[in-house]
């Protein structure tokens, strides 16, 4: 089909649009990965912007990892992620079928009690006082039940399970099958897609764990890695007389900032393929 002066003028303005936009959002993650992979008298020399280094080094990372707290703090937040994940996404499935069962008793009064916890919490000091009677402070634990389920995910598992067809559940319970196999063998792998899509959320949810870990941790060797990073963030910058000689906190704080978004950089684009698919299946019904 040939296309139009006009449609061809709108295309270019979106195209024009959509670059700018994508620049917009690469520009500042250029600049991080730049700055935290070059010497610091060349960032000097630049005024403290630079996009294209002359020398490359790997210096900020190497500190990172040999005089900082950040591998054990990263290996806090991978252990907080996958527990976490793992929790979240049975406890929202467990919940979630039983909700988008229309013969469920009362489903109607749960539907509105899941509903009034997404308007209405208890506050920051009841919560601290049930994780602490739980006996939770300073432990893994503290910064996962919490925020074990989040009802926003509820009702999107919800919905997508009540796109399935029924006529799926009716033949598995005339061949003798109970709601715990259905579940298992039927809903479960059919709804990989919205998994992978809510799981997503989750995992980035732990992995930029902060106000928990500051509320309920005190132990540093428990601290996830956004505490620790924050840490190294709010150090103040160092004389700069000894720049040669010197790792300054600049460098250091892009390389940290680095080390907290790779992972989940790494990981999306393996799930993107299933994000919109899960949220456009989860969305269909309210």
């Amino acid at each position: 089909m040939v296309k139009s002066m006009e449609d061809r003028f709108i295309n270019g303005i979106v195209f024009v649009i959509l670059g700018l936009a994508g620049l917009a959002a690469i520009f500042p993650l250029m600049y991080v990965v730049t700055v935290s992979i070059t010497p610091f008298t060349e960032v000097l020399k630049n005024g403290g912007f630079i996009l294209i280094p002359k020398s490359i080094t790997f210096s900020a990372y190497h500190k990172l990892f040999t005089e900082s707290n950040i591998p054990n703090a990263f290996w806090v937040t991978v252990l907080i992620t996958v527990i976490g994940t793992i929790v979240n996404l049975i406890l929202t499935a467990l919940m979630a079928y039983p909700l988008s069962r229309k013969a469920l008793p009362g489903r109607n009064l749960f539907l509105m009690m899941v509903v009034f916890t997404m308007l209405f919490s208890g506050g920051i000091i009841p919560t601290y006082l049930i994780v602490k009677s739980l006996g939770l402070i300073d432990s893994i634990w503290s910064m996962i039940l919490p925020n074990a389920v989040w009802s926003f995910n509820v009702l999107i598992m919800k919905s997508f399970f009540e796109n399935l067809p029924e006529e799926l559940f009716e033949s598995a319970r005339m061949d003798g099958a109970k709601e715990f196999r259905i579940l298992m063998q039927i809903v479960i792998p059919l709804s990989v897609p919205s998994l992978l899509t809510i799981g997503l959320f989750y995992m980035v949810g732990h992995w930029n764990e902060f106000f928990q870990a500051v509320m309920y941790v005190t132990d540093r060797t428990l601290f996830p890695l956004q505490v620790v990073i924050r840490e190294i963030l709010m150090l103040t910058q160092q004389p700069m007389e000894n720049a040669e000689n010197m790792m300054p906190t600049e460098t250091i704080q892009m390389a940290s900032v680095v080390m907290a978004s790779l992972p989940i950089i790494i990981i999306y684009p393996f799930i993107q393929k299933h994000f919109t698919n899960g949220m456009l299946l989860g969305s269909v019904k309210g």
